[in-house]
């Protein structure tokens, strides 16, 4: 099931981010998230603008991601690349899973994609397991933009119209 997150389900949304950073350290991409991110405060903003979105199983929550709608301000101009185009769309933030069930990031996305027709994505480029799943989803890969801390991040984009051709 998925649902809204409550500031009840901070304790172990930290748990699922802390596990999200040891497997992303293990896996070649050490900085995208360092020791910290998604910081605690970041997360209950979500949580307040009812943005932030757990995978659960009654008490038990075993993923997380935020779906925004609206303008993400970083994807205003790539630094290489385009989006495949200009209509309004929903940003994936901050998705991860605790480890314990597989499918959380398809279950995810297909959320996602039951709300909007148009969605868009970025990732570090060291985080392999990310382009490949995103890139399974159906997303297209449209090249990069710089975060707010001048890091590189690669852009993926779904439109609903043209999975179905």
């Amino acid at each position: 099931m998925i649902r809204l997150a409550t500031l009840e389900d901070i304790p172990q949304l930290e748990e699922i981010y802390a596990n999200a950073r040891a497997y992303m350290k293990k896996t070649g991409n050490p900085t995208q998230w360092g020791d910290d991110k998604p910081k605690t405060e970041w997360l209950i903003e979500d949580i307040g603008r009812q943005e932030l979105y757990v995978c659960c199983d009654g008490d038990e929550v075993y993923g997380v991601f935020m779906l925004m709608f609206g303008p993400e301000p970083v994807y205003c101009s790539p630094i290489e690349g385009w989006w495949r185009n200009d209509a309004p769309y929903g940003t994936i933030h901050r998705i991860a899973a605790r480890g314990t069930r597989k499918g959380v990031f398809d279950e995810s996305i297909n959320y996602c994609k039951s709300r909007i027709d148009n969605l868009r994505i970025d990732t570090h480029p060291n985080n392999k397991t990310m382009q490949h799943l995103c890139e399974r989803s159906g997303f297209v890969r449209c090249g990069k933009i710089l975060v707010t801390d001048c890091s590189p991040r690669i852009i993926y984009h779904w439109v609903r119209e043209e999975e179905r051709r």
